[in-house]
C-alpha cells in the first residue's frame, strides 16, 4: 500500500489558522517527503468556503493547483505530485496536456493528473464559468479526457467533438513517464463516472467519507464498468482519499479527536461523537487503522491519500503527521 497526503493549501488550512503561503505548502510537501508518504495532492478551486462543511459561508484563499506543484517540483525530489482533483471546464484540454507535460518534465516524471466535472457553483458563476447540468458537465469531461489521451500520445491527435476540437495538433515534449502521463478520474462512483474511467482513465479515485463496505460495492461496479468496456479490471488502478486521525492509544485518540473538534470552524464538529465519526474515516488506534488498510488492500486499493482533519486538504495539528508515518506507514508492509 502506497500513502498520499492531501496537501493544505487553503486559508482554512493550518493549525494556527493563519494565511496560506507557497512556503508553508512547500514546508508541508517536504516534511511528507521525510517522513515516508509516497504522494502528495492539491485540489482546484479559485477560492472555497467550507459551508458545505458547516463551517461558514467565508471565502477562504485557494493555491492553484497546477502553478504549486510546479514549484514543489523543485522543493522536492521523490514524492509524486498530484492533483485530486482539477475541474475539467476550467481549462481547455489542449491548454491542460501543454501544463502537465511542462510539469512532468520539471518533476522528473512524478506527476499524476487527476480530472472532475467540478461541483462548486458560486466560482463558476463569478468567474463567468457555465454551471451546466451534471450531464454536460459530464460530456465536457468526458471530451477532455478523450483530447488528452490522444494529445498523450505518440501520434498527432484528431478529434472533433462537441465541445473541443483538434486537427493534427501534438503536445512536444512529450511526458518523459511511459506509456504517457497518468490520468485519474475523481469521483463518488456513479454509473457515468465509472464508465468513463473504465474507458478513458489509468485509474479511479475517490474521497473523502468511506467504510470498506461501502467501497467494496462501488469496487465491484468499477469491475464491471471495465469488463463491458472489454478491458481487464485489475488495469484500473485504485485510490481512496479519507479523512484520518491515528492515536497512539485510545487516550490519545480521544485527545486527538477533542482537539479536532476545537479546531474546526463554527464548532461544526461539537456534536459528533468520536465513534461516529470513526465509522467512515481512516480513524483510530494504529491497530484499527493497519486492519482498515489491509481491509482496502484486499479491495484493490493502491493508496491511501489521507487528509489529516475533519476537512479535505488541512491538517489541525502537524504532529499527527509524524503518528500515522510512524504507526501506519512504517508498518504498512507487513500487511
Amino acid at each position: 500500500m502506497r500513502f498520499g497526503l492531501a496537501l493544505p493549501h487553503y486559508g482554512f488550512s493550518f493549525p494556527d489558522g493563519g494565511r496560506v503561503t507557497f512556503e508553508r505548502v512547500a514546508e508541508v510537501a517536504r516534511e511528507a517527503e521525510r517522513l515516508g508518504f509516497d504522494s502528495v495532492w492539491a485540489s482546484d478551486h479559485f477560492y472555497l468556503s467550507i459551508a458545505k462543511y458547516g463551517g461558514g459561508e467565508d471565502l477562504h484563499d485557494a493555491l492553484e493547483p497546477v502553478t504549486t506543484l510546479a514549484g514543489l517540483a523543485a522543493a522536492t525530489s521523490r514524492v509524486r505530485l498530484g492533483t485530486l482533483v482539477l475541474s475539467a471546464p476550467f481549462r481547455h484540454p489542449a491548454v491542460l496536456a501543454k501544463s502537465a507535460s511542462t510539469l512532468d518534465l520539471f518533476a522528473g516524471g512524478r506527476v499524476d493528473l487527476g480530472l472532475g466535472s467540478g461541483w462548486y457553483e458560486p466560482e463558476f458563476e463569478d468567474f463567468g464559468y457555465d454551471f451546466a447540468p451534471t450531464a454536460e458537465r459530464f460530456r465536457v469531461l468526458e471530451e477532455t479526457l478523450v483530447v488528452l489521451r490522444a494529445l498523450f500520445g505518440e501520434e498527432a491527435a484528431n478529434f472533433d467533438g462537441e465541445f473541443f476540437h483538434l486537427d493534427s495538433a501534438r503536445c512536444l515534449p512529450r511526458s518523459p513517464q511511459e506509456p504517457r502521463l497518468p490520468v485519474w478520474l475523481g469521483a463518488k462512483g456513479g454509473p457515468k463516472a465509472l464508465r468513463l474511467a473504465a474507458r478513458y482513465a489509468d485509474g479511479w479515485n475517490t474521497a473523502w467519507k468511506w467504510t470498506p463496505e461501502s467501497y467494496a460495492e462501488k469496487a465491484v461496479a468499477a469491475d464491471r464498468a471495465c469488463e463491458q468496456e472489454g478491458r481487464d479490471p485489475a488495469s484500473l488502478r485504485r485510490s481512496v482519499g479519507l479523512y484520518s486521525l491515528v492515536g497512539e492509544d485510545q487516550r490519545d485518540l480521544v485527545e486527538g479527536f477533542r482537539a479536532m473538534q476545537r479546531w474546526m470552524p463554527h464548532g461544526a464538529l461539537d456534536g459528533e461523537l468520536l465513534e461516529d465519526w470513526m465509522r467512515d474515516t481512516l480513524t483510530g488506534t494504529p491497530e484499527r487503522v493497519l486492519d482498515l488498510v489491509g481491509q482496502y488492500s484486499r479491495l484493490g486499493v493502491e493508496e491511501m491519500i489521507i487528509s489529516p482533519s475533519c476537512l479535505p486538504f488541512a491538517a489541525y495539528d502537524f504532529s499527527r503527521l509524524e503518528v500515522f508515518a510512524q504507526e501506519v506507514i512504517a508498518q504498512a508492509g507487513q500487511i
